[in-house]
């Protein structure tokens, strides 16, 4: 196996340029991720935004060692009072699937995603701090062209979006943005102004954090000031992982079981989509669960690489006064809160940003995926298209998916008739949809035949 090509995939073309830039004046994967993610918390705030949570994985080529990086949101309340904080549902309809969220003051949590940033460039950046911000700045600042995908998933969700600053925002002059209409959020060019002085702290016990408090007590939030102080990132070792045919695939121990899941594929059906498919929806059938989220994926020319994941759920309609700063509303999703839920724990969630090694231990794959229990699904068939049947990752993030649902098998359409055919031979219940859509999740992915990120999602992938 040839080295993973250097680069980025991402879930929209900003976020990738803004990686490339770091990696083309000597970043390492870590200062690119930082800074790919900081802009995705700006060109991608339909998915994601400096108010959420996430995971990364991360690989380090001179030691050859991969590192978990948990900085996903934790539950509010350490020291607090019950309150009966602002809540109300609101329905959002991906294709035919109509899903209930919960949004409000009351669903927000410990934000974790700057000091997730700053605890990789900490430990694996080159460049200074404050220069991964300005990619970032200057798309707050100039504003950014809002791609088709992303445009149709903001109509989806506009109820969430546009209550508060978001109306200004997303649907300026009353009118909701179309595809090629800037998205400005000048107020976030003050929030990384504040990150530039302040460092990540600024979310901890620094002024974004004041802020944050103030508009909490003001609406009838449930964080607390020693939330904030008491959040930490954890940082452990990257587990042994899971066999995919000849390939080691490592991430972290999911909700929603995705590295045993991949165990259990038969990789040598790979191919042969009427065995293929009813086997692979038998290992991954389960309940849906939904959420937005969005995934890049960074290798530079030395050969570390970063994946990270990162969500602001809905979003909770609430921004912080003069920052354009969207809260989560992760606490509005409630297959989230299964497990402890204690005041100061870690929310669990479907996150899965992935490494996969060949059988010599070097780096084959830097993966991730975004889309709630869509994640692992989409995952597991671009890996498995990529590193089974050799597919070039762009070719593979195009292909058609599978999404089993209990007794039901989702399709897209062009998924191979043999493989309908197996899946109506196992008992499923075929439901054909009309197109490639954002409901089947959103890869990115590196390997040494290049990069790949989904057309659903209208993501780039550029390489060095």
């Amino acid at each position: 196996m040839t080295a993973v090509a250097a680069g980025v995939a991402a879930g929209h073309p900003a976020t990738a340029a803004a990686g490339l830039q770091v990696l083309q004046t000597g970043g390492s994967a870590a200062d690119a991720a930082v800074a790919a993610t900081f802009a995705c918390c700006v060109a991608e705030t339909v998915m994601t935004g400096l108010g959420g949570g996430g995971h990364a994985v991360y690989w380090d080529a001179r030691e050859r060692e991969a590192y978990l990086i948990d900085c996903f949101v934790a539950v509010p309340g350490i020291g607090g009072r019950a309150v009966a904080g602002e809540r109300f549902s609101i329905d959002v309809a991906f294709g035919t699937q109509v899903i209930a969220y919960d949004i409000g003051m009351a669903t927000v949590a410990v934000p974790g995603i700057a000091q997730g940033c700053g605890e990789i460039h900490d430990r694996w950046g080159r460049l200074e701090w404050a220069s991964l911000l300005q990619p970032a700045r200057t798309l707050a600042l100039e504003g950014v062209a809002m791609p088709p995908k992303h445009a149709l998933t903001m109509r989806m969700v506009l109820e969430g979006l546009r209550r508060d600053r978001g109306s200004e925002i997303y649907t300026p002059g009353g009118t909701p943005l179309h595809s090629g209409d800037l998205l400005r959020q000048p107020g976030l060019a003050d929030a990384f102004d504040l990150l530039a002085a302040e460092g990540a702290q600024s979310f901890v016990k620094g002024t974004i954090a004041e802020r944050i408090l103030a508009l909490s007590d003001e609406r009838g939030g449930l964080l607390t000031r020693r939330d904030l102080e008491s959040y930490e990132v954890i940082v452990t070792p990257a587990p042994a992982g899971a066999r995919l045919g000849p390939y080691r695939v490592t991430a972290r121990d999911d909700l929603a079981g995705y590295v045993a899941s991949l165990a259990r594929l038969p990789a040598g059906e790979a191919g042969t989509p009427r065995r293929w498919a009813p086997a692979f929806a038998d290992v991954f059938a389960a309940q849906d669960r939904h959420g937005d989220t969005t995934n890049l994926a960074v290798v530079d020319p030395d050969g570390n690489a970063c994946v990270f994941t990162s969500s602001l759920g809905l979003g909770a309609g609430h921004y912080v006064p003069r920052l354009d700063l969207h809260l989560n509303s992760m606490l509005g999703e409630s297959e989230l809160l299964t497990g402890a839920s204690a005041p100061g724990s870690r929310m669990r969630s479907m996150m899965v940003p992935s490494l996969a090694f060949d059988d010599r231990g070097s780096l084959a794959a830097a993966a991730g995926a975004a889309g709630g229990s869509r994640i692992r699904t989409a995952l597991a068939q671009v890996l498995a298209a990529t590193l089974l049947e050799g597919d070039e990752p762009a070719a593979a993030t195009r292909r058609p998916r599978l999404h089993p649902v209990d007794d039901v098998a989702h399709v897209e359409h062009g998924y191979p008739e043999e493989g309908i055919a197996g899946l109506r031979d196992a008992g499923y219940t075929i439901q054909q949809w009309d197109d490639l859509h954002h409901y089947f999740g959103g890869v990115s992915l590196l390997t040494s035949r290049g990069g790949g990120a989904d057309p659903r999602r209208d993501g780039a992938a550029v390489v060095v």
